[in-house]
């Protein structure tokens, strides 16, 4: 489904962090139907080389960059926004999706499992949004963080996650007020579970806390969601070319939950 004319995003340049994620993957081919140029990034090859090729499939006049890099590295950020602007020119938009789950209950938390989990899902995203910004400065763009609902309400056994997405969320509404100075706009996501591998291990390992199987941790997931299922890595990539867009020109420091009515507030 193609809900964006291929003129949405002609002749902006959006860099997608965690492209080989469900997420990050699915933004990166909406933005190339809706006629945008991409940088890709990630730590996996093989799939982006995978997701290179169907982006080309999709739009062969888009330019597609892909930069191999570590995120948690200042060298690893440098090589991206140098090589996307070598490549593609100046950039206009950033999707910020690189992530990881982990944690646990707090008894269980280790200062290793802690740090990574922030380092990656905050830090990271923060130092690289800040090497990006300089480069994005007088062409006006869109800045969205991938957020989620565990940034907007804590739950039983998630407070590594939760602490991270809330200070993504805390970020994006304190860094919005200042980005809009510059005609640049930042706002959020804050999907509950989605249909990623990524979300299919945060179900699985809900029910090995709690004594049940996937199966039975996803139908009990569902049956507490209004809509009667979890999102779709689809649904969420075309929320995130909607913020990109002119469409979404006076939505700034906003947290778009897509949850199928799971927080309604």
């Amino acid at each position: 489904m193609n809900i964006f004319s291929n003129e949405a995003l002609r002749g902006r340049h959006i860099i997608v962090t965690g492209a080989t994620g469900g997420i990050g993957y699915e933004a990166a081919k909406e933005i190339v139907k809706a006629g945008g140029d991409v940088t890709i990034t990630g730590r996996k090859e093989d799939k982006l080389a995978d997701l290179k090729e169907e982006c080309a499939t999709i739009n062969e006049e888009a330019k597609i960059c892909v930069v191999t890099a570590d995120l948690n590295k200042e060298e690893g950020r440098q090589q991206i926004v140098s090589t996307a602007t070598d490549t593609v020119g100046p950039i206009h938009g950033l999707v910020n999706s690189a992530g990881v789950i982990g944690g646990g209950p707090l008894e269980q938390l280790s200062e290793d499992e802690m740090r990574k989990v922030m380092e990656l899902n905050f830090f990271s995203t923060v130092l690289f949004t800040q090497t990006v910004f300089e480069q994005m400065k007088g062409n006006d763009g869109s800045i969205v963080n991938l957020s989620s609902l565990s940034g907007l309400r804590g739950t039983h056994g998630n407070t590594a996650y939760s602490g991270s997405k809330f200070a993504i969320t805390g970020f994006t509404q304190s860094f919005a007020y200042e980005a809009i100075e510059h005609g640049i706009r930042v706002n959020a996501v804050c999907p509950g579970f989605v249909d990623t591998e990524m979300g299919q291990e945060a179900i699985r390992g809900k029910g090995e806390r709690e004594g049940r199987s996937y199966k039975e941790q996803r139908e009990l997931a569902e049956e507490g969601i209004p809509s009667g299922r979890i999102s779709t890595p689809e649904e969420v990539a075309r929320t995130i070319v909607y913020l990109l867009t002119d469409a979404a020109g006076n939505i700034v420091g906003e947290s778009v939950k897509i949850s199928g009515g799971s927080v309604m507030r």
